[in-house]
């Protein structure tokens, strides 16, 4: 049941929403994920390339104990991808 409850939304409550932050020209989605009682690190991060938005999924298994601290841990790994990966990230 509890599947069925996370497939259709239903049940768990609503995932706090995060504005999207730019950094280097990607802008990233901190987007969290409830995993048990903890969150764990999940982005996406989007590139404007020649006309076209690339995607990446960021997903760590750090987790942290409150929405808060995921979302500021989420957007520090995501930068430091940027910054060491750059637009390869989209191969």
């Amino acid at each position: 049941m509890s599947f069925l409850k996370k497939l259709f939304g239903g049940g768990g409550g609503s995932t706090p929403s995060t504005p999207a932050e730019v950094h280097d020209g990607f802008t990233i989605f901190a987007e969290p994920l409830k995993d048990g009682g903890t969150w764990r690190i999940a982005a996406r991060i989007e590139k404007e390339i020649d006309g076209e938005v690339k995607t990446h999924q960021m997903t760590r298994a750090d987790t942290l104990q409150s929405h808060e601290e995921a979302v500021k841990a989420t957007l520090a790994k995501a930068k430091m991808l940027i910054d060491q990966q750059g637009e390869t990230i989209f191969r």
